[in-house]
């Protein structure tokens, strides 16, 4: 047994290692081959951050182990809202007051209540994950569209204040995470192979593991997903609110929490659904699901009505949290 959570544990470092490599290989490389950053930040990006939950989800969809990719994918979006920024809050407090993330939040609401109805449906299959996709690239083309819309609007309006027609040469709509100017072909080039070649090795690492400890401790592969692999993925998007806390930014926190809710819903059950059919066991369907909009939804007051996200309330949500976990495993 000390070996399986060796190997789970190992697994799960590679994946967070590998995943960060990628990234940065992709983004410098997407750049220096000429793809607009804004594209990048919407699509590579989004791929690459969440490319762990997919090799995850594909893994255990093929080593018949699908509730771990059900289980990763539905317990990371339930730990995202109640632990990912309950931790931050608890800490130092969110100003989620200032924040405008009203319209992702209903799409993120809406593809929740989408992949609850699909689920509903279940088992998961191809057709169900071409609509999850389909919805995934009509969200991210809107999101092009209005980031494009926002950008020229701020050019215009500077070119008409300075009488210059160019843009800033330091234009923050085209910074992007991972991306250094300095990088060589040959750093881009280990960083794009090391990444390809870990993912899928942390994966397998990780979900032999996990298969290995739940059977040994007579809990479900399901119970696994929803708490030590959901929790174990979910940990780079930790750091990053708590530092986005620390630093007074809580619009980067709650925007990387939304969008990765909805990437995990629609994009990693949604391709994972192509390499063999996704069975939704009643626990999830009686239980996790619900729990998972119900923590959603908590964040209602704090994105229409401008609340703030207090240490009070960080402390209840990383209560709930807790509760949720021993329910799960009990």
């Amino acid at each position: 047994m000390p070996m399986d959570w060796i190997y789970a544990g190992l697994g799960l470092l590679i994946l967070i290692l590998a995943g960060d490599l990628l990234v940065r290989g992709a983004v410098n490389l997407s750049l220096r081959l000429g793809i607009p950053a804004l594209i990048v930040s919407l699509t590579i990006v989004a791929f690459g951050t969440s490319a762990p939950e997919l090799l995850i989800a594909i893994q255990a969809v093929l080593e018949h182990a699908p509730g771990i990719a059900l289980g990763n994918v539905v317990g990371s979006n339930t730990a995202n809202i109640l632990l990912v920024l309950g931790a931050p809050a608890l800490i130092s407090g969110l100003h989620s007051g200032e924040c405008n993330t009203r319209k992702t939040y209903i799409y993120m609401i809406l593809a929740s209540v989408l992949f609850i109805g699909l689920a509903a449906l279940g088992p998961i299959t191809r057709v169900h994950g071409a609509i999850l996709l389909t919805v995934l690239a009509l969200l991210i083309a809107d999101q092009v569209i209005e980031a494009r819309a926002h950008r020229n609007g701020q050019k215009a309006g500077e070119a008409g204040n300075t009488g210059d027609t160019s843009a800033p040469p330091d234009d923050p709509e085209e910074q992007v995470e991972g991306a250094d100017p300095d990088m060589s072909g040959f750093r881009i080039g280990l960083y794009m192979v090391l990444g390809l070649a870990g993912l899928p090795l942390g994966a397998d690492l990780l979900v032999d593991g996990s298969v290995n400890i739940a059977r040994i401790f007579g809990v479900s592969e399901t119970a696994i997903g929803l708490t030590m692999v959901a929790l174990g993925t979910s940990l780079p998007e930790l750091a990053t609110t708590v530092m986005a806390a620390l630093r007074r930014q809580a619009e980067v926190a709650l925007g990387n929490v939304i969008g990765s809710n909805m990437f995990n819903l629609l994009a990693i059950i949604g391709l994972a659904s192509f390499v063999g059919q996704i069975p939704v066991d009643d626990s999830f369907l009686n239980f996790d699901l619900w729990v998972m909009l119900g923590a959603s939804l908590l964040l209602a007051p704090f994105v229409f009505l401008g609340r703030d996200l207090t240490k009070r309330w960080g402390a209840v949500l990383c209560l709930l949290y807790g509760v949720y976990i021993f329910t799960v495993l009990h």
